[in-house]
């Protein structure tokens, strides 16, 4: 059995969720109400960190897929950082990037939220 933990970090308007071990069925419900926590509390500038995360199944990718539009509806965005090489092929093959913003580090994906406030 492997374990999956969700860290929640909240930095000013901005909520960041870091991922650790692995994302798969068993262990996605556990990202899912991470994430519709943050929407109950109107928190929709997400970032979502990949740095401790070690797989992630279809049924992660479909985490994110369920979110994004409610979370966009709202206002914000799910942006995606520090991914492994292994990971983002997972994410590239579906074609997540063009629906994503990836992005190297934390900070990076933190700070383009500030730019993109001009709505």
């Amino acid at each position: 059995m492997n374990g999956f933990e969700v860290a929640r970090a909240d930095n000013g308007a901005i909520s960041v969720l870091r991922l650790k071990g692995y994302l798969d069925a068993h262990t996605a419900p556990d990202l899912e109400s991470a994430l519709q926590k943050l929407i109950d509390e109107k928190r929709v500038n997400i970032v979502v960190n990949f740095k401790d995360l070690s797989y992630i199944s279809s049924a992660g990718l479909g985490v994110f897929m369920g979110f994004i539009e409610e979370v966009r509806g709202g206002g914000g965005d799910i942006k995606l950082t520090n991914m492994s090489q292994k990971i983002y092929r997972v994410f590239d093959l579906l074609g997540f990037p063009t629906l994503f913003e990836i992005r190297e580090d934390e900070g990076l994906a933190v700070g383009s939220f500030s730019h993109a406030k001009s709505r």
